[in-house]
């Protein structure tokens, strides 16, 4: 996967606004008004937020005739999650390490005290 492509997904994702549409769409398609509607900023607000969105990979919008439905596009998100889960793995096998050392040392403490 490409840098930038993984960069444009977080970007998109850094803003709780475009995190709420992605939520939405996640149950369905919806229209820029439906969409619009729990926030309080305008419509052409919300289409710069959806273009956001839609240049990141992570929507794509329908043409049906007047209803242009706005959809959710799982494959960025899914690029992002796997790229996270390699640090996730990462930092857990060093915790564990971690963790091991640690009852080490106390067996050892213990072995001494006794």
């Amino acid at each position: 996967m490409a840098v930038d492509q993984l960069s444009n997904t977080f970007s998109a994702l850094a803003d709780p606004t475009r995190r709420a549409i992605l939520g939405r769409l996640a149950d369905g398609e919806a229209t820029v008004s439906e969409l619009a509607s729990p926030f309080d900023m305008s419509l052409p607000a919300v289409s710069k937020h959806l273009k956001v969105l839609e240049r990141a990979g992570l929507i794509e919008r329908g043409r049906e005739a007047q209803w242009r439905p706005c959809r959710l596009k799982a494959e960025p998100l899914k690029d992002a999650a796997e790229w996270i889960e390699g640090y996730r793995q990462h930092w857990e096998e060093r915790f564990q390490r971690l963790d091991d050392y640690l009852q080490e040392l106390q067996a050892s403490e213990q072995q001494d005290e006794d």
